[in-house]
């Protein structure tokens, strides 16, 4: 299918429904399983409970004896209640963490509900921490408490936190912003390589020494969704938001090089000679896969901020049918291009009141409902056929060589379903 605008017409202009209740959030806190792995020299020191600790060892699967990238700074009743100086405790955490790992180049002191709800500010912290270890550790401070956020928004806190200590630079360069797997980032710095971008950096990148800078000439993309505060950051360091779909699936991929191709006035000549061949390619795998898609509805419980562009991309190129597409936050600066190309009929919801939502999702029994893990057990039991939003946080799936595994992980639950369904038949029968 072609990336252009959809014949119906495409759900920028659509009315949003804006609820604002109940949610179903995961922690932000769990941005460090994917961030600590791409940054080589950051540290992610969470200054919080032992709730917190025990979380991200279950979400990470750390081993005892490993050596991750991420550690709990514990406040105990002591410090909860007041009666010891958490300043002083932290500064002590932090100088014993530093003598037994002296590769760390980038500390990321992390709040969490707990040092939220007693007030410990940790911008004054890492303010005097820098201060202390500069200029071999840059020490910065985010939040990533889920009281307000979702869980995705982990990310987007770290990397705006790294915008205001960017060098300054006069020079026309592309930034490529949001993590990536790193075999994923490689196929990405190929393809612009291969159309003719002569400069990328990525933020974040794997090492402080990566030469990132940021100016007036700087022209930056997004390939996440959920960056609204990098975004926001980078705009103020006099960057320019390069607008486009997000580079989920063939047309999503190509529409986002395309943006990149024409703000740097790339010739079609060697756009095609990049990117035709592994098209082709993506094209194939994506039709394989909506065999079991095409003609099916699904309807987007709001989770990781990822639906809008995955809706684009499942009702686009896969054939399906989008009921509701819920999203916690709605950037229209950013989304906005892949609203224009998905085509006119669902909902788009904003925010989220959880037990209205249930009741339009059981009114419409999608075949396929993207959700969240507290809410994907008690639909399963309903007999609604489920896929676990956070799945596609932690694949890889964005450009060209994943868009078949992309169309894969929704279609892989229909499948089981069918499968099981065919095997009950054949037992009954035989019984």
């Amino acid at each position: 299918m072609s990336a252009g605008a959809p014949v119906g017409g495409g759900c920028r202009s659509a009315p949003v429904l804006k609820e604002r209740g109940q949610r179903e959030v995961f922690c932000g806190l769990t941005g460090i399983i994917w961030l600590h792995r791409k940054m080589q020299d950051a540290f992610f020191l969470v200054v919080g409970s032992r709730t917190c600790a025990h979380l991200l060892q279950s979400a990470a699967g750390v081993m005892i004896f490993a050596e991750p990238r991420f550690a709990t700074a514990i406040l105990e009743e002591g410090d909860l209640a007041g009666l010891n100086d958490a300043h002083d405790e932290l500064d002590r955490e932090v100088a014993r963490l530093l003598e037994r790992r002296p590769d760390i180049r980038q500390l990321f002191l992390v709040g969490s509900c707990p040092s939220e709800v007693i007030k410990l500010d940790l911008s004054r912290a890492a303010e005097r921490l820098t201060e202390t270890y500069a200029p071999k550790v840059r020490v910065l401070n985010y939040s990533g408490s889920g009281i307000e956020t979702t869980f995705t928004q982990g990310e987007d806190a770290c990397l705006a936190s790294m915008v205001p200590v960017l060098p300054a630079t006069e020079a026309r360069e592309l930034l490529v912003v949001g993590a990536l797997p790193d075999v994923v980032e490689d196929q990405m710095l190929s393809l612009l390589r291969d159309i003719g971008v002569e400069t990328v950096r990525c933020l974040p990148a794997r090492s402080m020494e990566a030469g990132i800078a940021v100016g007036p000439n700087t022209v930056f993309a997004l390939t996440q969704p959920f960056l609204g505060d990098t975004c926001a950051a980078l705009e103020r360091r006099g960057a320019r938001h390069i607008a486009a779909p997000f580079p989920f699936g063939e047309a999503g991929t190509t529409a986002w090089l395309r943006a990149i191709a024409d703000e740097f006035g790339l010739s079609d000549a060697a756009f095609a000679a990049a990117t035709d061949a592994p098209r082709a390619r993506a094209a194939r795998a994506v039709a394989q896969a909506a065999e079991h898609l095409a003609g099916r509805t699904v309807f987007f419980f709001p989770d990781s901020q990822l639906e809008i562009p995955l809706a684009r991309f499942l009702t686009r190129e896969c054939g399906m049918t989008a009921l509701e597409v819920g999203s916690p936050f709605i950037h229209n600066a950013i989304v906005g291009p892949d609203l224009d190309l998905m085509e006119a009929g669902p909902v788009i919801s904003e925010g989220q009141d959880v037990d209205l939502q249930l009741e339009r999702a059981r009114a419409l029994r999608p075949d396929l409902t993207v959700c969240g893990l507290g809410l994907a057990n008690p639909l399963e039991a309903e007999g609604l056929t489920t896929k676990w939003a956070i799945e596609l946080v932690f694949t890889p799936v964005h450009f060209y060589e994943q868009a078949g595994d992309l169309a894969g992980l929704f279609s892989r639950p229909l499948r089981r379903k069918g499968l099981i369904s065919s095997l009950s038949g054949r037992l009954e029968a035989a019984e």
